[in-house]
């Protein structure tokens, strides 16, 4: 067959990027019977993904012309740019029309689910994306049962919803790379980890819950992320690092103290299993995905409650070891390897 992904977000630094960049590793390293096509839109960023995917289809189309041209108006096949597919698998932006057996995998549903959190524009652009997608997707892949019970609420129908799990990204680091981004960051001394400095990432709470539970305690915690919707105010062991490489992150999970992953809301959870995989402990929510994703392995604690958070923040300080152990455990459970499989399974249906 004749497989086209979109591989358009893979430059963005986001769980999307991170997912579409090590499927399609993972695809390419399984599959030599079938012929992959990676196609991308872009404009600035053309070179940064031909820099990672040489071979890769690189169209000058800037993401708020593709919002126009295939969610809007919804012409210009995808076809008419890569030529005849038996698959298409579309990214989270833009959904180009196709007579190919179109796959498109929706990470979640939190535009629709909490609206007032997101760009207003953004907001418009993932509805008409979303509305193509229910008309002309022949599976959508979930990587949560949450996220599918998210898109059947929404009327999709059951019977086309894949549910594929991901998989830990990063690795633990040596005590080398540890030592040399924690002086590139002018990191010094124990650190709590938080990725992600927006409203939906709960940072607010999460600060508050971080003074409360390490009073008398010499720590810091360090937020991973630009912030976005949300101001965060200097103050006394908050640090607030912006983007951070790849190839930096692990190194920086490795040498915390551990991850405080209390979102309102999540799709799935990659820094759930990448805190794992780098052995370090987990406060994680009672909610949704992130539940499922923590299997048992972190502390659960109510995103809505500061106490809650607060407590479960001791808790991941107070028994490390133990947590430590069933995180290692739990993140075997999961690879690209097998979400590649399993993603294979989705594309061969096209021949049923």
């Amino acid at each position: 067959m004749k497989i086209a992904i979109d591989i358009s977000q893979v430059v963005y630094g986001t769980g999307v990027s991170t997912y579409t960049r090590q499927l399609v590793k993972a695809l390419t390293a399984i599959d030599s019977e079938d012929e992959f096509t990676l196609f991308a839109g872009a404009f600035r960023r053309r070179g940064d993904i031909l820099k990672d995917f040489p071979k890769a289809h690189v169209f000058l189309i800037p993401p708020m012309l593709a919002d126009l041209v295939w969610n809007k108006f919804h012409v210009l096949p995808i076809e008419n740019f890569i030529g005849k597919i038996d698959v298409f698998h579309s990214s989270d932006w833009a959904e180009p029309p196709s007579s190919a057996f179109k796959v498109t995998t929706l990470h979640d549903l939190y535009s629709l689910k909490f609206p007032k959190m997101i760009d207003p524009k953004i907001l418009e652009v993932q509805k008409r994306k979303l509305s193509w997608v229910v008309q002309e997707s022949k599976r959508i892949i979930s990587p949560s049962i949450s996220t599918k019970n998210d898109l059947t609420d929404l009327g999709i129908k059951e019977e086309i919803i894949r549910v594929i799990p991901e998989a830990a990204s990063l690795s633990k680091a040596d005590d080398a790379k540890v030592d040399m981004v924690k002086k590139k960051y002018q990191i010094q001394g124990d650190y709590l980890i938080c990725i992600g400095v927006t409203e939906l990432k709960n940072t607010k709470r999460i600060i508050e819950a971080f003074h409360l539970s390490t009073a008398g305690r010499e720590l810091k915690l360090i937020l991973v992320g630009r912030p976005s919707n949300v101001r965060i105010e200097s103050e006394r062991n908050i640090r607030v690092l912006g983007f951070v490489p790849q190839d930096d992150l692990g190194a920086l999970l490795t040498g915390s103290k551990g991850l405080v992953y209390a979102s309102i809301y999540e799709g799935y959870g990659i820094p759930i299993l990448d805190a794992f995989a780098c052995e370090v402990p987990v406060v994680t929510s009672n909610v949704g995905s992130m539940v499922e994703v923590a299997g048992g392995a972190a502390i659960l604690v109510d995103p809505f409650e500061i106490d809650s958070i607060a407590e479960g923040i001791k808790n991941i300080l107070d028994r490390p070891a133990a947590l430590i152990t069933k995180g290692l455990a739990r993140v075997k459970e999961f690879s690209w390897k097998k979400t590649a499989e399993m993603t294979l399974g989705v594309y061969r249906e096209a021949k049923k």
